[in-house]
């Protein structure tokens, strides 16, 4: 049984929405309950990378998502509109497991770094700083420019942890979501969750 209190998922503009839909097909099937937010930005990713429209309706929303990861009725999925800042992710006093970002930009990651709560998924991300409580961001960017490893290490420093979406090979991935999984499990390894069933390393 998943622990009782919601852990935030969310997706910003960057591209590799397949972290994403993986992260939250485990975490269903897991049953733990997500509190689900979205970048504005999102909406134009699923469009480039899967031809697909997200809805603009947080219920319609609900229901895309679970579509999407292939699990219909396991767990709990609430999903927020982005520009809702009154949600109850907002605010401290709502307690989570943490939260995880991904994939997160590298835009995401200099509001974040600077203290911008321009949206719902920035402050979410704000206030789980604030109060101590796990955040993990999982950027999808490559090269790092010297701003970006700089944003990163102010996120680093304030508690953060970052994953970058960098799969390993000593498992003997056979499929793209072998290693797109590898990089989900290592991100909830950093919330203490483990609910993907990958090869981990057991050592020569």
């Amino acid at each position: 049984m998943a622990a009782s209190l919601p852990l935030i998922l969310a997706v910003s503009g960057a591209s590799g929405l397949i972290y994403a839909v993986r992260s939250l097909k485990f975490l269903l099937e897991a049953d733990y309950a997500i509190e689900l937010v979205a970048s504005k930005a999102v909406y134009m990713v699923w469009q480039a990378e899967q031809n697909v429209r997200m809805p603009p309706d947080s219920v319609q929303q609900e229901q895309f998502w679970r579509q999407q990861a292939g699990v219909e009725t396991a767990g709990k999925l609430v999903c927020h509109p982005w520009g809702d800042v009154g949600a109850n992710i907002a605010s401290g006093s709502f307690r989570t497991l943490g939260m995880i970002v991904i994939p997160c930009s590298m835009s995401t990651a200099a509001k974040l770094a600077a203290g911008l709560s321009s949206d719902l998924l920035e402050r979410a991300a704000d206030v789980q700083l604030k109060e101590g409580r796990k955040l993990v961001l999982v950027p999808r960017e490559t090269p790092f420019s010297l701003i970006h490893l700089r944003n990163l290490t102010a996120l680093a420093e304030a508690g953060a942890r970052i994953v970058p979406a960098i799969p390993a090979w000593y498992h003997n991935p056979q499929t793209i979501e072998d290693l797109v999984d590898f990089v989900v499990a290592r991100a909830l390894d950093q919330l203490g969750i483990d609910c993907v069933p990958i090869d981990r390393w057991q050592g020569r």
